[in-house]
């Protein structure tokens, strides 16, 4: 259920509500919008009657109840305004969401040793990057593959941030390595195989990083956002959505299927933001740039783009890798279709 305020609805008057509604038991939580505060709540409200509610002070607008699952997750909860989820960098703040450009987000599977990294981070950081992607822990389906270098890889990461001033997204696989991930992590990631580890949900949610969480390879929608609620539930509000590819009946010539589709039908449900992962979603270099440019082209807040400087010689994930000069060239691409709807970041238009 949520509480509207109405425009210029008073500090103490706000206050006052939230402190009544706290005293019937619920969880007020207070979303200040562009223009009206909205108070979400949180508990049992299946028996509340709204007009009790809206009786309480002249200042209420309406009060509506949230029919979705995912009540935190829903666009509703923020009576239809988008997130604007905010991580700082070495090189200033960077703002995911739909009102925001495209932020660009490359690196390679896994870290492989510093030079790689390091060189890696340089280039994706000249083509108009603002974070780096790398793997230290390894999630793989054959436990002989490689698995990352693991906490010795966090430092080579931390290195790449400081030489190149990149944001550091990386995946945990473990409670138990939670904190130090985030020590290092700008976003910590939850990766696909993971999305329904409520464990690990609950604990990236009650860290004060960003999370990045990846939708399930066999997932809906509906367990996606609700996976997502685990995450703000817990006291995380700062959550963006990554949609990789799912399992469909047609794996012969593409890794996974891409779903484009989630793009307008997440606006529709939910306030956070969206990232499009092309390469995972298609695992061939020569598809991810066609898909790059269709999901900016559908309204993407975020690409993440596996890069490496020498794809055949790589650890993890090499066919699905674009070389840095191909990420230059598709970076010149993505700069046409992202001016064109209004979402291109000045220096990477510069850059590109």
């Amino acid at each position: 259920m949520i509480v509207v305020m109405k425009m210029g609805a008073p500090e103490a008057e706000i206050e006052r509500i939230d402190q009544e509604l706290s005293e019937w038991g619920l969880t007020p939580e207070k979303i200040v919008g562009k223009h009206k505060v909205v108070i979400g709540l949180v508990g049992d409200t299946v028996d509340l009657d709204p007009l009790q509610i809206q009786e309480m002070s002249p200042w209420i607008e309406e009060v509506l109840r949230v029919e979705k699952p995912f009540k935190r997750a829903s666009r509703e909860f923020r009576h239809g305004e988008a997130s604007d989820v905010v991580v700082s960098t070495p090189n200033g703040p960077v703002h995911f969401g739909e009102h925001h450009p495209v932020v660009l987000v490359a690196g390679p599977c896994s870290v492989e040793n510093e030079a790689m990294i390091v060189e890696t981070a340089r280039r994706v950081k000249a083509a108009g990057a603002q974070f780096l992607r790398g793997g230290a822990y390894k999630p793989r389906t054959s436990p002989y593959a490689f698995q990352g270098h693991g906490e010795s890889a966090l430092g080579l990461l931390a290195a790449a941030r400081e030489e190149s001033g990149l944001g550091i997204i990386t995946e945990v696989m473990d409670t138990a390595d939670v904190e130090k991930i985030a020590e290092v992590a700008d976003v910590v990631q939850v990766g696909a195989r993971n999305m329904q580890n409520f464990a690990l949900l609950k604990k990236v949610g009650a860290q004060e990083k960003p999370v990045l969480l990846k939708r399930g390879m066999s997932s809906t929608i509906d367990e996606w956002l609700m996976a997502a609620e685990y995450i703000l539930a817990a006291g995380n509000p700062n959550v963006i959505l990554c949609e990789r590819g799912i399992r469909t009946f047609d794996q012969k010539y593409a890794r996974n299927t891409l779903d484009l589709a989630v793009l307008p039908v997440l606006r529709s449900l939910t306030h956070l933001p969206i990232m499009i992962d092309p390469s995972h979603g298609t695992g061939r270099y020569e598809y991810v740039p066609a898909m790059a440019l269709a999901a900016i082209a559908a309204g993407a807040d975020s690409l993440m783009i596996e890069v490496h400087p020498n794809p055949a010689k790589a650890l993890s994930d090499g066919p699905q890798s674009l070389t840095p000069d191909r990420f230059d060239r598709l970076v010149q691409d993505m700069s046409v279709i992202g001016k064109a709807v209004g979402r291109w970041h000045e220096s990477a238009v510069a850059l590109a």
